[in-house]
């Protein structure tokens, strides 16, 4: 475990810690490892999987983001943040995988009715077993970043629109379109937050997000992303063929839609920034242990001078994410009307100390940190993702630009 420099933590804090961190060790890392290994088909079908999903579930982090008043697990801020590094420090896959899995149930609780309380809300935080299972549809074939790239001049072009449209017919929406193989959790999740085009004329700004059940007749799901990293995180393309839902499950229309999307970007972004402190910290804790018992050149590696100063870098910047990340993490979740930038730029910052830090533990370890005899090469290969998801992280600091 890392030094806790906030010398304010709770003693329940504390436990909230040390429980996660053990739940992280103990389930999260070994499954990640083991799933590592299999083709995407595979993994949905094991025994594995669903069962570390499960023991998530009944710990509550699937509820993570939502109010007790709900069930939820009702964390503040800076807990969220605790919890979020160190369910990355075992496995970002399951981190992610869990994170997104609250979506519907998150925004439905933030706009809650009736309806959305008794079929999502307190279904979802009651939910044990996993078989209610969330996902993130925003990512289009024809759109990624662009989707997220709120109050840029381009995001209110008329000729640039979305590709999953929602139209008005009496009391439900009708829904067609595709989201791209990128939409985590997308092949064995149970409902959608989906972000969708209601108003093409006000270009990416004029959209709409629903919640959609994914059982829905006219909804068909792709076969699972297979990938360089995060392998245990499902991930795969939706397709909407007229599907309709009731009016009350269309949570924001184009009137509420940017200042939404904006809330969307600040909290996952900044969630981004907490799970990869956590995967740079697991980088380097294992390059440290093993520069303490490997010999090289007559004297373990950690005495040699040249390695002190590559862990010390890498050290420094696994503080400096933990720090800049909970700031903006804590700010953005306390407060209506975020400053997204912030988020953006720790996810940003985050991301690429992951990468940096992930590959310097694979250098340290030399030969045997490109096999999967230690898990450095999947730290490696996980923290390349990230650069990416959640928006690419060139276009995230144009956005980004705009807020300054």
């Amino acid at each position: 475990m890392y030094n806790e420099l906030n010398m304010d933590l709770t003693p329940s804090q504390e436990s909230i810690k040390r429980e996660t961190h053990k739940f992280a060790k103990e389930v999260l890392r070994p499954a990640s490892l083991e799933l590592d290994k299999m083709d995407p088909e595979a993994v949905i079908d094991s025994d594995l999987f669903w069962d570390t999903m499960k023991k998530g579930y009944e710990l509550g982090y699937h509820a993570l983001f939502i109010p007790d008043d709900w069930g939820g697990l009702g964390l503040d801020p800076l807990e969220v943040h605790i919890v979020l590094e160190e369910l990355a420090w075992g496995s970002v896959d399951f981190a992610i995988g869990l994170g997104v899995s609250c979506f519907p149930a998150f925004f439905a609780s933030m706009m809650p009715n009736e309806k959305l309380i008794e079929e999502i809300i307190e279904p979802f935080c009651e939910n044990k077993d996993a078989s209610m299972i969330g996902c993130w549809g925003i990512t289009e074939p024809d759109h990624g970043t662009d989707t997220l790239c709120v109050g840029t001049p381009e995001f209110s072009d008329p000729a640039i629109t979305g590709q999953v449209r929602a139209t008005k017919d009496g009391d439900e929406w009708v829904i067609s379109g595709q989201k791209s193989a990128w939409v985590s959790n997308g092949t064995i999740a149970t409902h959608t937050l989906l972000y969708c085009t209601i108003d093409p004329s006000m270009g990416m700004a004029g959209g709409g997000i629903a919640i959609v059940p994914l059982n829905a007749p006219g909804v068909r799901k792709g076969a699972p992303l297979d990938k360089l990293g995060q392998r245990a995180l499902n991930q795969g393309e939706i397709f909407f063929d007229n599907a309709r839902i009731p009016e009350d499950y269309m949570l924001v229309d184009q009137e509420g839609y940017e200042g939404m999307l904006d809330i969307t970007l600040a909290t996952a972004n900044g969630s981004m920034g907490a799970m990869f402190t956590g995967v740079a910290r697991a980088a380097y804790e294992l390059a440290l242990d093993y520069a303490k018992t490997r010999v090289q050149g007559g004297k373990k590696l950690f005495d040699h001078q040249v390695i002190k100063h590559k862990l010390f870098d890498m050290f420094t910047k696994v503080e400096a994410a933990r720090a800049f990340s909970r700031s903006a993490l804590v700010y953005n979740l306390c407060n209506s009307t975020p400053m997204t930038e912030y988020s953006i730029a720790a996810k940003v910052f985050c991301t690429q100390a992951a990468l940096e830090v992930t590959s310097d533990a694979v250098q340290i370890l030399g030969g045997i940190g490109l096999t999967k005899e230690y898990p450095a090469e999947k730290f490696f290969r996980d923290a390349r993702a990230a650069l990416i998801e959640d928006g690419s992280n060139d276009a995230l600091m144009i956005t980004g630009a705009h807020c300054l």
